[in-house]
């Protein structure tokens, strides 16, 4: 009998048995895959971003611009104002009190009601402007009198303007009626009791404007402080003249910033 043949199948298998592998065991290149972890992912920048930074440069750009304009005209400002102090010299105005007669300064104590202080004053003052090409012009003053921080009286003056180079005269009249309390009471009596006479002190307070040429200012306020005079108690009806050979008056700007003086 003959054996049958044996043929190979489909899959290359002769008798169920499956076909070994190639000699050389080449079955194709294998690419393998390495993980870097240095390696920068690239990420696409989104117009949102480019948008934004352009934004912030123009800004930067802006506020550059703005700080040196400010800065331009602040050294602008300060030579043309170095250049009219050295052309015009402005001086401040000047005041002295040339007069202060004592018509009343009656204190009265009692058991059974309060003290009181009952005051009269004539003042007699001059503003002078030294100035060759600035004039003032000045706001009403008020006037307030003081003896020992303790108030004696108050008044005003009218509003006046003062030319170049002028001596301008005013007279106010200052009076006060007031109860005393204890504090002020002991105070009054020590000042009256001293032998040069008591202290008065005199304010005045204001708001002037000033005109140079063609420039013309804001109004600022001024206080004028005059300090040094000597008063004495006036013998009966004859008012008694207060000595101010030694006074001297002070201006002080009052420039107000927030709430606060200078």
């Amino acid at each position: 009998m003959t054996e049958p043949t044996s043929k190979p199948n489909g899959n290359g298998a002769i008798n169920g048995t499956a076909a070994a592998p190639a000699a050389n065991g080449n079955q194709g290149p294998v690419k393998s895959q390495l993980y870097n972890p240095n390696r920068q992912v690239y990420r696409p920048q989104s117009h949102y971003h480019r948008r934004h930074r352009s934004g912030r440069s123009i800004c930067c750009c802006c506020c550059f611009w703005t700080i040196l304009v400010i800065l331009a005209a602040a050294l602008l400002a300060a030579i043309v104002g170095a250049a009219l102090y050295v052309l015009y010299r402005p001086h401040r105005p000047q005041f002295s009190i040339t007069n202060l007669r004592i018509a009343k300064m009656n204190l009265t104590t009692s058991t059974d009601s309060p003290s009181h202080l009952t005051t009269l004053f004539n003042l007699t003052l001059i503003a002078k402007n030294p100035n060759n090409h600035l004039v003032f012009f000045y706001d009403p003053f008020t006037v307030t009198a003081l003896s020992d921080s303790v108030f004696i009286g108050n008044g005003s003056l009218t509003a006046f303007e003062s030319d170049k180079n002028n001596q301008t005269s005013l007279r106010a009249v200052v009076s006060g009626s007031q109860d005393l309390d204890t504090e002020s009471l002991s105070t009054m009596r020590s000042a009256l009791k001293k032998k040069k006479g008591f202290p008065v002190v005199i304010q005045m307070d204001t708001k002037v404007k000033m005109r140079m040429e063609w420039l013309k200012s804001k109004k600022v306020g001024i206080r004028v402080t005059c300090d040094g005079i000597r008063g004495t108690l006036p013998a009966g009806k004859t008012p008694a003249v207060a000595s101010v050979m030694d006074s001297e008056c002070k201006v002080d700007l009052r420039i107000k910033i927030w709430k606060f003086s200078f």
